[in-house]
């Protein structure tokens, strides 16, 4: 039965998300032998509700919801049900019973969207419903004529973000390697991933916010508890962390990271802990730094990272509590299957709609219980189809 996402987060069987194309806009990219570059053109877009079999025998289905967005970077569902949205040029949006609403909530005024910089992390606060705080990050022109990324807390009103605080500010930027995942914890802290902007040798440097995880408080200030004194670093030895969360039952972080050439990676990210990079990558091992739990070569470009945890809505039986990350090169959604008696290892992995939907830059669980992921054709490294960028859901199958 057809349904819709109500403004209060419940559900109604009385209308299907619409989808409402929107000004289509190209933005170049500067090429980088990082993992990120040029991929296939993808192909038409598939009818409504085409039906998939997983490896594993788990039927789902596909469906378009949104159309003609701008290289969507992040998505972050409301607690009553509106979909936020980063496009990179600079625009936060918002989409509102499966429509996108034709005024973006902001456009970021001093945004630097050159390369793989711009707007980045998109991040609602736990307390969103009373506080109407919602977190940016992004990459801004800087008055020496460079640029830096930075951390912005504003307040959603009306569909409107306006009362900008920076909270954490002065991250090196460059035209590749940015980083700029941005995620509340299960602990309520805030945490970032930060690239090395293009200089290997700060990813090993605990006096540089470049090339780490960070933790930070709600309002940018430094938490007492972090691994290493008077420091906002939680991990260190990153190249481009692009995907961050927390695994259900255990509780633990990981995430994702583009390689050099090849060797992109899956982590399991322990505070305090030294994840290699530019000294190690792969299966290379030094003492005191950490190897993978899988990598990928050659290059799939892997981005936004989600467990598949749903808390309502219609669930996909079988892929709860498995892991799925967006890649860009790699052009499909990577699923990563656990072992029920030791989830801190990988039984399998999958790769669903491989070369379907083109560039996949972020993925997330929406209150329904679909999953839900963009794409990334129009970033200047793909071959956009005529209704690129989309917001695509994963629903069980009927």
């Amino acid at each position: 039965m057809p349904w819709i996402m109500t403004h209060d987060g419940t559900m109604s069987t009385h209308a299907v998300w619409r989808q409402v194309p929107a000004v289509l806009l190209v933005v170049g990219l500067a090429g980088a032998a990082c993992g990120d570059d040029r991929s296939p053109e993808p192909p038409a877009t598939p009818p409504p509700s085409e039906v998939f079999t997983a490896a594993d025998g788990t039927r789902y289905a596909v469906e378009v919801v949104l159309r003609g967005l701008e290289v969507p970077w992040s998505m972050t569902f409301a607690p009553d049900g509106r979909l936020f949205i980063t496009e990179r040029p600079g625009r936060i949006r918002i989409a509102q019973n499966g429509t996108l609403l034709p005024q973006p909530a902001l456009t970021v005024g001093d945004i630097a969207a050159n390369g793989e910089a711009g707007a980045m992390g998109l991040a609602l606060h736990p307390s969103f419903s009373s506080n109407r705080f919602i977190y940016v990050a992004y990459s801004a022109r800087a008055g020496n004529g460079g640029m830096v990324n930075r951390v912005v807390r504003f307040r959603e009103l009306n569909n409107q973000l306006g009362e900008p605080l920076v909270i954490f500010d002065n991250i090196g930027a460059a035209n590749i390697h940015d980083g700029g995942r941005l995620k509340f914890g299960p602990d309520g802290k805030l945490y970032l991933t930060m690239g090395d902007a293009a200089e290997p040798a700060l990813s090993q440097d605990l006096a540089s916010n470049n090339g780490k995880i960070l933790r930070m408080n709600d309002d940018g200030s430094l938490p007492a508890d972090n691994p290493f004194a008077g420091s906002f670093v939680y991990s260190l030895g990153h190249r481009n962390p692009q995907g961050i969360d927390w695994q259900p039952g255990t509780g633990e972080l990981w995430g994702t990271e583009h390689g050099a050439t090849g060797n992109d990676e899956l982590n399991r990210l322990q505070p305090g802990r030294n994840y290699g990079w530019p000294v190690i990558e792969a299966s290379r091992t030094q003492a005191g730094m950490e190897t993978p739990v899988s990598f990928y070569d050659p290059a799939i470009a892997p981005s936004g990272f989600s467990f598949y945890a749903p808390t309502g809505g219609t669930a996909i039986e079988g892929f709860r509590n498995n892991a799925f990350f967006a890649t860009l090169r790699g052009t499909h959604l990577h699923r990563v299957i656990f072992n029920p008696g030791d989830p801190r290892t990988v039984r399998s992995e999958e790769r669903l709609f491989e070369g379907r939907f083109g560039r996949i830059r972020d993925v997330i669980t929406g209150p329904d219980g679909a999953i839900y992921f963009c794409t990334n054709n129009r970033d200047g490294r793909g071959t956009p189809t005529s209704d690129d960028d989309r917001v695509i859901r994963i629903i069980a199958a009927r």
